[in-house]
C-alpha cells in the first residue's frame, strides 16, 4: 500500500460544506486540498486553492488534475465525461463504479438486490404507462423519484391514489424514474463504513435518523437497536464496501422493519449523518475518508460519547448564539451566505449525559 507523502495535494470535486470539513481533516494529516467548484464554494475558506470552472471546461480540469496526487469527491453527481478525463490523469477514490452504482437509483437497486439484500419493492419507469403498469403491480401509496440527480426530497412525488399519476408522470418530465412501493418501518438508520486501500474495512456506530420535508433533521447515537441488528447493519455495510472494492468512507441508509433491515440508499462520500463523529469518535468521518483516500490506515471509529446531531436548516442558523452557550454543544457553520428555506447553513453536536 503506497501512502501520499506529507505535503501531497488531494483533489475534491465539488467545494460545499462536506468539502470544506474533508479539507480541515486533511490539514491536519498534513495534506493540501484542491477544491474543484463550478460555483461558490464554501471550502474555499480552507482549503489550499480552488478552481472555479464548469465541469465542461477540459483545459481546466487537466489543470486541476496535474496540481494533484489523487482526486476524491464530496457529491456523487460530476457529469461522466469530466471523470473520463480525471480518470485518466489520476486515481479517483472511490472508484467509478462506486459513483455508477449511486448516481442511478435503478442500477443502485439492482446491484443491492444482486447481492442479497433488502430494498423496497420498486420498478423502472419510463413512461406514464409504465407508471400506471408500476402502480398497479406495487400498490399505492408509493414514491415516486427520478433515477438521477435527486436529493434531499428533491425530484420525487408521492402518490396517493390513480388520479395523480399523470401529474406525478409530468412532473419527472419524462426522466427515467423508479417507483418505491411503500413499506411499514419502525426507523430509519444509518451506517458511516470506510475501507482503506488495503481492504480493511471500518465502521461507526450506527446513528438514527429523523427527517423532515425530505431533508435530514437529527442524527441520535447510539440508534435505538438490538445488538443483532446492530451487527446486521455494520455487515450490510462491509459487504456493499467490499463488492464495490471500495475505498473511503460511505453512507448506508437502512430502514429497520419487522423483516429485518432494508437498504434505502447509498452515498459515496462522507454523509450528513455522520457528523456526529466530530464530537464522539477520536477519528472521525472526515478524517477517516481522507485516511483511506491516502493510503493511510484507518483509525479507531470506536464511539466514546452519546451524541445529537441538529442541521441547522434555513433560519435556524439565527439559534447560533444561543447554541454557542449551550452546555455540551458544538456548533459547526459552512460560511454560505444569507440562509434561506431548506439551506443548510451548519450543524450542531450535543453530547448526551445520563
Amino acid at each position: 500500500m503506497t501512502e501520499l507523502p506529507q505535503g501531497a495535494t488531494i483533489g475534491i470535486l465539488g467545494g460545499g460544506q462536506l468539502g470544506r470539513m474533508l479539507s480541515v481533516a486533511a490539514s491536519r494529516l498534513g495534506y493540501r486540498c484542491h477544491i474543484y467548484e463550478p460555483g461558490t464554494a464554501p471550502a474555499g475558506d480552507v482549503a489550499f486553492t480552488v478552481t472555479t470552472a464548469p465541469y465542461e471546461d477540459e483545459a481546466a480540469l487537466r489543470a486541476f488534475a496535474s496540481s494533484v496526487d489523487v482526486i476524491t469527491y464530496e457529491f456523487e453527481n460530476v457529469p461522466t465525461s469530466a471523470l473520463d478525463l480525471l480518470e485518466s490523469l489520476k486515481p479517483i477514490r472511490p472508484n467509478r463504479r462506486a459513483l455508477a452504482v449511486s448516481q442511478d437509483r435503478i442500477i443502485e437497486k439492482r446491484f443491492l438486490n444482486d447481492l442479497g439484500l433488502l430494498t423496497a419493492p420498486w420498478d423502472a419507469v419510463n413512461s406514464e404507462d409504465d407508471l400506471s403498469a408500476a402502480a398497479e403491480k406495487l400498490g399505492l401509496p408509493a414514491i415516486l423519484k427520478t433515477a438521477r440527480l435527486g436529493y434531499d426530497g428533491k425530484g420525487q412525488v408521492k402518490l396517493d391514489d390513480d388520479s395523480q399519476i399523470g401529474a406525478a408522470w409530468a412532473a419527472m418530465n419524462n426522466a427515467p424514474s423508479v417507483l418505491e412501493g411503500f413499506i411499514a418501518f419502525d426507523r430509519e438508520i444509518s451506517v458511516i463504513a470506510a475501507r482503506g486501500l488495503d481492504g480493511s474495512v471500518a465502521c461507526f456506530d450506527p446513528g438514527e435518523n429523523v427527517h423532515r420535508n425530505g431533508i435530514l433533521r437529527t442524527t441520535t447515537v447510539p440508534a435505538r437497536l438490538s445488538p443483532a441488528l446492530r451487527s446486521d447493519a455494520v455487515l450490510i455495510a462491509a459487504r456493499i464496501l467490499n463488492a464495490l472494492d471500495y475505498v473511503g468512507v460511505m453512507g448506508v441508509e437502512l430502514f429497520v422493519t419487522a423483516k429485518g433491515l432494508l437498504v434505502n440508499e447509498i452515498a459515496p462520500r462522507v454523509h450528513n449523518s455522520g457528523h456526529w463523529t466530530q464530537a464522539g469518535c477520536t477519528v472521525d468521518q472526515f478524517e477517516q475518508h481522507i485516511r483511506a483516500v491516502a493510503g493511510l490506515p484507518l483509525g479507531d471509529g470506536g464511539r466514546y460519547a452519546d451524541v445529537v446531531m441538529e442541521n441547522l436548516i434555513g433560519d435556524d442558523v439565527l439559534r447560533v448564539p444561543d447554541l454557542l452557550k449551550a452546555r455540551d454543544t458544538a456548533v459547526h457553520l459552512y460560511g454560505k451566505g444569507a440562509p434561506r428555506p431548506g439551506r443548510k447553513m451548519g450543524h450542531v453536536n450535543r453530547i448526551t449525559r445520563p
